[in-house]
């Protein structure tokens, strides 16, 4: 597939759909007009890739919904050469939102048939990540904390105390929390025993799993 003019132009549409929804970060909505989404789908599915909903991608996975995508990446509030830790590379959209923002991505897939896919579409697309890790996000990354961002792609019943642990003083980490439905919730680190957490309201996401081994 390639990225055609049409292709830029619905990129545009979407941006401005994104952001009178409120986005407002000007880097976030340039990601969404810059990054082809219609390539991290099949190419049946192209109709698809510039309207603003999530879609199926296999696994029981989605790619999420563009709004989604660009709100968590303006509440991570990413700076150039910022550390992230994604947890769900999934179709790797996101990834290549954060690293459009130049942040050093680390990503974790647990669904081995994503991890595969997702790491030959990188490689044929050029996109590289710091690390792409097939595990559980569950753990985190902690042999590469402290990180100054966590962002995480999948329905959380509880917020794994690991990724707490994980995250730098000043650094914030991005989470939907609940079970049929989650709220999006950040906390951002004040100190070693610190957090403040703020809460934005319902999403719906595919829950994020745990390696009960």
């Amino acid at each position: 597939m390639k990225d055609t003019l049409k292709h830029r132009g619905m990129r545009k549409n979407l941006a401005d759909i994104v952001a009178a929804k409120g986005v407002t970060d000007n880097k976030v909505l340039d990601a969404i007009k810059t990054i082809p989404r219609h390539l991290f789908l099949d190419s049946s599915f192209e109709d698809h890739a510039y309207q603003d909903k999530a879609f199926p991608i296999g696994a029981d996975q989605t790619i999420s919904q563009p709004y989604t995508v660009a709100f968590q990446t303006e509440l991570l509030e990413v700076k150039p050469n910022a550390k992230i830790l994604e947890i769900g590379t999934g179709s790797g959209y996101q990834t290549a939102v954060l690293m459009h923002l130049r942040a050093k991505v680390y990503t974790i897939e647990r669904q081995l048939e994503l991890f595969k896919t997702t790491s030959l579409f990188f490689n044929k697309m050029h996109y590289r990540p710091k690390k792409m890790i097939f595990g559980d996000g569950y753990k985190g990354l902690p042999e590469e904390a402290p990180f100054d961002g966590i962002i995480v792609t999948a329905g959380a019943p509880e917020v794994p105390r690991p990724l707490m642990a994980q995250l730098k003083v000043g650094g914030r980490l991005v989470i939907p929390v609940g079970t049929d439905e989650q709220i999006m919730t950040l906390f951002v680190r004040k100190s070693e025993k610190e957090f403040e957490k703020k809460e934005f309201g319902s999403f719906r996401f595919v829950p994020l799993l745990e390696d009960k081994n």
